[in-house]
């Protein structure tokens, strides 16, 4: 439903950011209502009113919330990737991210729990999965053009691959609460890339 005026939309982001909190810290499958109307400071009929689809509807809207977060946490570095230099500050501040964040990592819960149980958040983390893989392609590409990359590499695989390293290294750390094995994958991918 549609917003129109500055304190509906404020509302409106409340309930949705107090129902990402509260998933980011219980889970999805723990996560009641009554939680997000607690941690928002809203009632059930302003919930209603501005997700009047419920649960699924809400969902949606914190899994757009969480994808705009991973974008958020990368830059300006995802959009600077043209040389090692550059691929190392994007390394170094998604380890860093994920490592503040911990098990609280709206990539992790993207992937690992509200993916997996939403069909409307599943398809916000596909086109988080595709808008991302193509900022890193295009990354690629232009750190071969400045001849700072393997030019017989397939941007767009290795994009994939990078893609995959970051989300298996954030789901071992969601397992294990280190950010060793995000780490050594990225480095693997840049040293693949950039060798």
């Amino acid at each position: 439903m549609p917003t129109t005026t500055a304190k509906g939309a404020a509302t409106r982001r409340r309930i949705v950011e107090g129902a990402a909190s509260e998933i980011r810290e219980r889970g999805l499958n723990a996560t009641t209502l009554d939680d997000v109307c607690r941690r928002s400071g809203t009632g059930k009929s302003q919930l209603f009113h501005y997700f009047p689809d419920g649960r699924e509807q809400l969902l949606h809207a914190v899994a757009e919330l969480e994808a705009e977060r991973v974008f958020h946490d990368q830059e300006p570095y995802l959009s600077e990737l043209t040389s090692r230099a550059a691929w190392e500050r994007w390394r170094d501040a998604v380890v860093e991210t994920s490592r503040s964040q911990g098990l609280h990592c709206p990539l992790g819960v993207l992937i690992t729990d509200m993916g997996r149980h939403s069909p409307t958040a599943q398809a916000v983390t596909a086109q988080l999965i595709r808008q991302w893989q193509e900022c890193v392609r295009t990354g690629i590409a232009a750190t071969q053009a400045a001849g700072e990359a393997d030019p017989a590499l397939d941007a767009d695989r290795t994009a994939a691959a990078v893609i995959a390293a970051i989300q298996g290294g954030v789901s071992v750390q969601l397992s294990t609460g280190s950010v060793a094995h995000l780490e050594a994958a990225l480095n693997l991918c840049l040293d693949h890339m950039l060798s």
